[in-house]
């Protein structure tokens, strides 16, 4: 039924490994208009075409580079998305005017055969409204696109941070945006990758390449302080920080120093997995509170 929907140019939100996906079909530029209305996202933030096979990339690039084919070998499937030129097949609609495509092949079974069943490319940002926090279950987006014909549920995600972003028509493979594949991940596979200048410098007039990270991204309704560094020196610092009555989002072994604030536990300080997996949720329910 859901791939039904896909071919009739509808939209269908799903599972992936990573967070919740809003899917249309991506060879047709009304499906591609309806996401970006779904979203209330900017139509010129390209949307990822996923794929569930590779001998898919023929179709959608001018040509596959040699890059293309170690990355995916090594991560695919799985959260990393690649950017290639694009074939004269794929809309414009699709990639927000630009002459380059962004394709992904999930490792979510529910996604992958939605994939082949729904025509093979499917095109999907993250299913929350733009601007929320991202959703890692299906209750997520039914909060957000209650309206949509459509919510597959697979139960919560099992990474639930965004796919890493790796650009390979640079004559240096560059991560344009940061997610569970790391920098040095992509430089064991390809020996020379590098991040986008804007993602890291303190330059304001540096701004990162991708059109997508130019905007106001996994923000939830509430103001939200955000503490770096060493775990220990973190919590210290949050204990001081934090009234009576506000949330407070901590590594396990800090909970309990927080009895007069509302706590979401993120897990174990050494987990980065189980703290992947729940940061958005966290958001979500104090935003819920």
């Amino acid at each position: 039924e859901a791939c039904r929907i896909l071919q009739k140019g509808g939209l269908v939100a799903f599972p992936t490994e990573t967070v919740y996906g809003l899917g249309g079909d991506a060879m047709y530029s009304e499906a591609s208009a309806k996401i970006y209305a779904a979203k209330g996202r900017p139509s010129d933030n390209p949307l990822i075409i996923h794929i569930a096979d590779m001998e898919h990339l023929d179709k959608i690039v001018e040509e596959v580079p040699e890059a293309a084919h170690k990355l995916a070998e090594a991560f695919w499937p799985g959260p990393l998305t690649m950017i290639m030129n694009k074939s004269d097949a794929v809309p414009h609609g699709t990639t927000g005017g630009l002459d380059t495509v962004a394709i992904r092949m999930p490792s979510d079974p529910i996604a992958l055969e939605l994939i082949r069943q729904g025509g093979g490319y499917v095109a999907a940002p993250s299913a929350n409204t733009s601007g929320r926090p991202s959703p890692t279950t299906a209750q997520h987006v039914y909060e957000d696109q209650g309206k949509i014909p459509m919510i597959l549920d697979g139960g919560a995600v099992t990474i639930g941070l965004e796919s890493t972003i790796v650009d390979l028509t640079e004559e240096i493979p560059t991560i344009l945006r940061p997610g569970y594949i790391s920098l040095e991940m992509v430089q064991a596979v390809l020996g020379e990758a590098k991040m986008d200048k804007g993602l890291i410098s303190s330059d304001s007039n540096i701004h990162p390449k991708a059109p997508g990270m130019k905007y106001r991204h996994y923000a939830p309704k509430a103001p939200v302080t955000v503490v770096t560094g060493p775990a220990e020196a973190s919590a210290r610092t949050i204990e001081q920080l934090a009234k009576p009555g506000d949330g407070v989002i901590c590594f396990d072994e800090f909970a309990d120093r927080f009895d007069q604030q509302t706590v979401e536990c993120l897990g174990p300080s050494r987990d980065k997995r189980i703290q992947a997996q729940r940061v958005f949720d966290a958001l979500r329910t104090f935003d819920s509170k």
